[in-house]
């Protein structure tokens, strides 16, 4: 199929016939269900999708991998080879995020290299390869192993506006990419801010100086996608990104059945089946029911995004964060902020990991109420340059903040880093078990090691779609947290109400992972059967597992090393006994996928380690003891 796949790309831009890739088994779910659609789910329609015609089909990367390890239990690489047995016939895509893969840092050109060769090997056909800075350096082996692979290379320009973007900019990255090897260019719009005349105007300018397929990516967030589409089309675009109509628009890609319904009589017309995918689109609308614990609240037309220019599922994101610490009403002022941390680090197009990278800064400026207080170590590795080159001027009184007299690199970034695989092959690590689980194991190393364990031991558990007590009334959720504590909400106990705040889960024991209590603003660190001493005649109302709590104090003492927000632990980079000045750092800690370095408040010695890596913690734990010296 591949064979085939090289000799007809470059056919699409001589029929004149416009040509669809469906998002729905990857960008729709991702953008409106938070990535949890399985692969179950996905096989229910595989082969109907694969009886349509489309140009591709979309199944794989950006956020889907990781998602698959973390809440799903699902083998991603198992996945993909399900989907290329269910789909033999249409070209099967993913999402490339170029150096950093489907991670959120830049990789080894090794990891890269195989990843890519893997992921030919298991049935993806065409490699939408991207760069969060548009830097076209960190695309440059990504696109080599693609080729050597030979798959089908769709390089992407990430559209923005700012400053420093213009179409004529555009282009000249248009003509690197054709001349890296690209196969075809991917207008790639991830925040729908390409209005319709801008589409026809950088068409246009792109058709003139290059004979490669144009293929544009949308999201309908702001309303504007179809519209787009239809302008870009008539200028000489060759493909465009849809889902099919029970999953598309908002936040996702708007609806197939329109694009092919508006095309029809035209020259541009898709000549695909519009019964056939209408009876795909009612089995998707049943699908979709059982995600509603995941439905994104923004499932419409958002024009925030034309006025804080950010993506439409980064808002949803951001909202989530905020409830979560109980500062929704802060919600203004992340928005005010994130355009000023954008300028900051030199205008970046803000999809991921620079999206989350500028989204989590600007959102613990607002929270900390000092501006850069509280410093990710992605916003330091930014400033460094270890993301690549910012498209504008980086501001050099926030880049000194971030990384105090260091000086950025100008290299490649991915040049700076040492071959990964061999050092995890000499783990010798019975769980890690095929040249893929070592993939994994290099992409995301705690998530996947508690992935291989379970799967080791037959405990793997996805997350359950049931809506737990919440459906049965007898919880009223405040908001849901997917991702961090803390969560909120009301038991009523014979007509009483108690206002109940998780204020984070500690490690697991034997097992089983606690959790922390506030009940009407007292912490309460409680087994289930001693909360029916705090709230009375709970017993039998509530089903829940007693679990062990915590043993870690709270940090009270000056050299007591705490977190600012909770996550996971996934290094630790001291040992006990060792030196420390004030600020060093001790441990990274995960937290909106985003890893905070946590740092001593004194110089001194290393009398104690509270945790090890894979635990979950919480502010205010003591989590590394220090002696002042």
């Amino acid at each position: 199929m591949t064979e085939k796949n090289l000799r007809s790309v470059k056919d699409t831009v001589l029929t004149g016939k416009t040509y669809l890739t469906d998002t729905v088994l990857r960008d729709a779910h991702q953008s409106l269900l938070a990535t949890r659609m399985r692969t179950d789910d996905m096989l229910e329609i595989a082969s109907d999708l694969d009886r349509v015609g489309y140009w591709s089909l979309e199944v794989w990367g950006g956020a889907t991998f990781d998602s698959c390890l973390r809440f799903l239990k699902e083998d991603p690489w198992e996945r993909l080879k399900a989907l290329r047995e269910a789909i033999p016939n249409t070209r099967l895509q993913m999402l490339l995020r170029g150096q950093n893969l489907v991670g959120y840092r830049h990789y080894a050109d090794d990891v890269v290299k195989k990843f890519v060769e893997r992921s030919a090997r298991n049935g993806i056909d065409v490699f939408r390869i991207f760069d969060a800075l548009n830097d076209t350096r960190n695309m440059e082996v990504s696109i080599r192993a693609a080729k050597e692979a030979r798959a089908i290379v769709e390089a992407c320009i990430c559209y923005t506006t700012s400053p420093f973007h213009t179409h004529e900019g555009f282009v000249e990255m248009a003509l690197k990419l054709r001349d890296l090897g690209a196969d075809t260019i991917c207008i790639k719009d991830m925040a729908g801010l390409l209005t319709p005349p801008a589409s026809f105007d950088l068409v246009t300018k792109l058709r003139k100086n290059i004979d490669l397929p144009i293929h544009i990516h949308s999201h309908d967030s702001s309303g504007l996608a179809a519209m787009s589409y239809f302008k870009g089309i008539e200028a000489g675009a060759n493909i465009i990104d849809t889902a099919i109509s029970s999953m598309s628009t908002g936040t996702a890609q708007p609806p197939t059945e329109t694009l092919i319904t508006a095309l029809k009589g035209t020259p541009h017309e898709t000549g695909l089946d519009l019964d056939l995918i209408s009876d795909i689109a009612d089995r998707v609308h049943v699908i979709r029911k059982k995600y509603k614990k995941f439905e994104s609240e923004y499932t419409g037309v958002n024009t925030k995004t034309l006025v804080v220019q950010i993506p439409g599922g980064m808002i949803s994101n951001l909202a989530n964060q905020l409830r979560e610490q109980g500062a929704l009403d802060k919600m203004r002022d992340v928005f005010d902020e994130i355009p000023r941390v954008r300028k900051d680090m030199g205008y970046p197009p803000l999809v991921t990991p620079s999206s989350q990278v500028v989204g989590t800064q600007a959102t613990l400026n607002v929270l900390m109420g000092e501006r850069y207080k509280v410093i990710t170590t992605e916003t330091r590795n930014y400033f460094k340059g270890l993301y690549g080159k910012a498209p504008g001027e980086v501001d050099e009184e926030a880049r000194k903040i971030a990384i105090g007299d260091e000086k950025p690199i100008t290299c490649r970034p991915a040049d700076l880093l040492e071959p990964e695989l061999d050092a995890i092959g000499r783990k010798n690590d019975p769980n890690i078990k095929t040249t893929e689980d070592m993939l994994s194991y290099a992409l995301f190393p705690v998530v996947a090691m508690e992935y291989f364990e379970q799967r080791e031991s037959g405990t793997l558990e996805p997350e359950s779609l049931e809506m737990d007590a919440e459906a049965s009334g007898v919880i009223t959720p405040e908001h849901h947290a997917p991702h961090l504590a803390p969560s909120e909400f009301n038991i009523t106990v014979h007509g009483e109400t108690f206002h109940i705040k998780v204020a984070g889960a500690g490690h697991r024991v034997a097992g089983k992972r606690p959790f922390f209590l506030k009940v009407d603003g007292r912490l309460e660190e409680l087994t289930i059967e001693s909360l029916t001493e705090v709230i009375p005649s709970t017993a039998g109302q509530i089903e829940a597992e007693s679990t062990p709590q915590s043993s870690r104090p709270k940090a009270k003492g000056e050299g007591d090393v705490t977190t600012p927000v909770p996550g996971k632990v996934t290094s630790i980079k001291v040992a006990e006994g060792d030196a420390v000045e004030e600020g060093d750092t001790c441990l990274i800690v995960e937290a909106m996928k985003m890893e905070n370095e946590v740092h001593t408040p004194i110089t001194g010695t290393v009398k104690e380690i509270l945790v090890k890596v894979g635990d979950a913690v919480n502010p205010d734990e003591t989590l590394v003891v220090v002696e002042p010296a």
